[in-house]
């Protein structure tokens, strides 16, 4: 038995490099629609839309990884925006309040304890998925008016501005001409790809996904798994909500809350099983990348986010209509 543990990571390693047709899905989406937008849209290919581009997709992406690791455990976790939304506004009552005297050193022990509270409130859902039993969706959509409301009550419907110069360094910066905000979204992907597809816990997620009842059997600690996925989606959420009050330079409770459904609809774009056990993060990747082309190409025309919004929809029915048939085979 030890044995046959120990050789998991390897098998997942293995899965790294198969059901590369949602890499060339993804990739083929993405080159098709610069194409298209750098023919329709005037100033498509310029450095100034791409920036523009790499600025708005972090905070989307993000809460995406955040939805991703519980779909494909089997799960969803409806409380990703209003997560963020809690890290952020602890994150700025620190600095403004708590540790305003710190000075410099107020920020990053602000931004620490955020997290903390993010990845919290994915551990507290975690816990009652696990031990009480309870459906993660029912779970979440009671985190999610949970913090909705002391939020609400915290802020009395307002919000938390003016953060330190650090935070527009943050959301409004560059290091070698990639937006940090961008930088830290692909430094979250790449962290999420190795635990996913490198380590004995990513493993333990696909399978959890696939078939829960024989995981239990094969002597995986499910319960534990339970909350390292909801702990992980808190942290990433946080996070998100460390970009939105860094380019925002201010937070509110409602901040981030139309993400929550585009978060699914990206993941299941990208190729995750609704029903668990299916999901790569460079597929997701790639697809938020389109989804933003498309946003921006089609605002460069003057069309109405609305419209952008409708063909967001769209292509998830069709994707879903055209994958549906595998779905029910696998």
């Amino acid at each position: 038995m030890t044995k046959r543990l120990n050789k998991q990571p390897s098998t997942a390693r293995l899965r790294l490099g198969g059901d590369t047709i949602e890499v060339i899905a993804m990739t083929a989406l993405l080159i098709g629609s610069i194409g298209l937008f750098s023919l329709l849209a005037p100033g498509f290919l310029t450095a100034t839309n791409f920036g523009s581009m790499s600025m708005q997709l972090p905070e989307l992406g993000l809460l995406s990884l955040a939805m991703l690791l519980p779909i494909i455990s089997g799960g969803l976790n409806l409380s990703v925006t209003f997560t963020a939304n809690i890290a952020g506004l602890m994150t700025a009552w620190l600095v403004q309040g708590l540790l305003a005297g710190m000075g410099i050193l107020s920020v990053p022990m602000a931004i620490i304890a955020g997290l903390a509270v993010g990845a919290a409130a994915g551990f507290l859902i975690g816990v009652i998925v696990a031990y009480v039993g309870a459906h993660p969706i029912l779970v979440s959509l009671g985190a999610m008016i949970f913090l909705q409301g002391v939020g609400e009550f915290l802020t009395r419907g307002g919000g938390i501005s003016g953060m330190p110069g650090v935070f527009q360094t943050i959301g409004s910066g560059s290091f070698l001409g990639i937006p940090i905000p961008m930088l830290i979204f692909l430094a979250a992907a790449a962290g999420l790809i190795y635990i996913m597809h490198f380590t004995r816990t990513g493993f333990s997620i696909y399978m959890l996904g696939s078939n829960p009842r024989a995981t239990e059997y094969s002597g995986i600690n499910v319960k534990r798994v339970l909350i390292t996925v909801y702990t992980i989606s808190g942290i990433l959420a946080g996070l998100a909500g460390m970009v939105m009050l860094a380019r925002f330079n201010s937070v509110r409770v409602g901040h981030g809350e139309s993400y929550l459904l585009i978060t699914v609809l990206a993941c299941f774009l990208a190729g995750a099983n609704p029903f668990g056990g299916f999901g790569r993060v460079l597929p997701l990747v790639l697809g938020l990348m389109s989804l933003q082309i498309i946003a921006s190409g089609m605002n460069l025309m003057g069309a109405s986010q609305h419209l952008a919004t409708a063909v967001w929809g769209a292509f998830l029915i069709i994707v879903m209509a055209l994958r549906m048939p595998f779905i029910k085979q696998s």
